[in-house]
């Protein structure tokens, strides 16, 4: 090791986990070394990497996220291990600007799995994002769609949430039915009034140019030059859910987000989100993205919160997102 080196240790679940990480023949080390510039040693469930300081903790964090994908996937592939690493090679911005904010402050990933979620948005058509609240799955997509509107890459934004009770009964809801879905649609709104100003939102949704709607309205549409967001695709249910991805005409993209263990679905209703994670895993040209309590970057306080929900049951009360 040369002076300017250093070196991290690295502490697997088990020698099997170790396996799957490097791949067939050692291929995904490879790639590793190749890619990030480190040298990599394995002994038994310990991983040492040797390199540049930079090089080095990049490699950590490469070998983090892809530890993250194999608990949540199951597996790894060599496009995974691709993607990983331009993330953590990415100069410290994750993928760089989504789009700009209203206050002139760009919206970037700020984390790893956040910078692999971009990543997956600008290269797919279909994107399925599931994540803890907080995590800014919805926030980054909206954003995302704000740049390719702004950019002319599509003419039309359509924001979509399921109408779902979540303790509330819509009939004790003063007002009409906009008025009795608004509160469902609000977090899309909040979300739009901070990356655009309120004046160019309304004159978008008064010309038809961005459309926030209950999922119930998206039955017999097929919309063209389009961003899709479906928002808490947990509560859609598995009819509903493969009614919205159905959708997508033309050069649109469709994009859904939600955390399937905070479902507002009665027990015996399976979640449109849980059966689409599972049904889509091997669909080509889907991307499916799964962000973490590392990912949540509100209050740190919201990490330890989720947290403690989740230790104690695995399909929790919905928290908002």
């Amino acid at each position: 090791m040369t002076d300017s080196s250093v070196t991290r240790n690295l502490t697997l679940d088990s020698r099997d986990e170790a396996v799957i990480l490097f791949g067939p023949r050692d291929a995904y080390l490879r790639t590793l070394r190749e890619g990030l510039g480190v040298k990599v040693v394995a002994r038994g469930d310990l991983i040492q990497i040797e390199g540049s300081a930079a090089a080095a903790e990049q490699a950590e964090r490469a070998f983090q996220q892809l530890r993250q994908l194999l608990r949540k996937q199951g597996k790894l592939t060599v496009e995974d291990v691709r993607t990983v690493i331009d993330v953590v090679r990415g100069a410290g911005d994750k993928g760089g600007n989504v789009t700009m904010m209203e206050s002139g402050r760009g919206l970037r990933a700020r984390t790893d799995g956040q910078g692999r979620y971009v990543q997956a948005l600008r290269s797919h058509d279909v994107v399925i994002c599931s994540g803890p609240a907080g995590s800014g799955k919805t926030y980054l997509a909206v954003g995302w769609a704000v740049g390719l509107l702004r950019s002319g890459a599509v003419k039309k934004i359509v924001l979509v949430r399921p109408a779902v009770e979540a303790g509330e009964r819509l009939g004790f809801l003063p007002g009409d039915l906009v008025a009795k879905i608004s509160p469902y649609l609000r977090p899309l709104f909040d979300a739009l009034a901070e990356i655009m100003d309120a004046e160019t939102v309304k004159k978008y949704m008064e010309n038809d140019i961005i459309e926030i709607l209950p999922l119930a309205y998206m039955r017999g549409r097929t919309l063209n030059n389009s961003v899709i967001i479906l928002d808490e695709g947990q509560n859609a249910t598995p009819t509903q859910m493969k009614m919205f991805l159905t959708r997508m005409g033309l050069n649109s993209k469709i994009v859904v987000t939600g955390d399937p263990t905070q479902t507002d679905l009665p027990k015996t209703i399976k979640s449109g989100l849980a059966d689409a994670l599972q049904r889509l895993k091997d669909v080509e040209g889907l991307a499916i993205v799964h962000l973490d309590q590392v990912d949540i970057v509100r209050n740190p306080l919201v990490t330890r919160i989720v947290k403690a929900y989740e230790d104690e049951s695995p399909r929790g009360k919905r928290t908002s997102s």
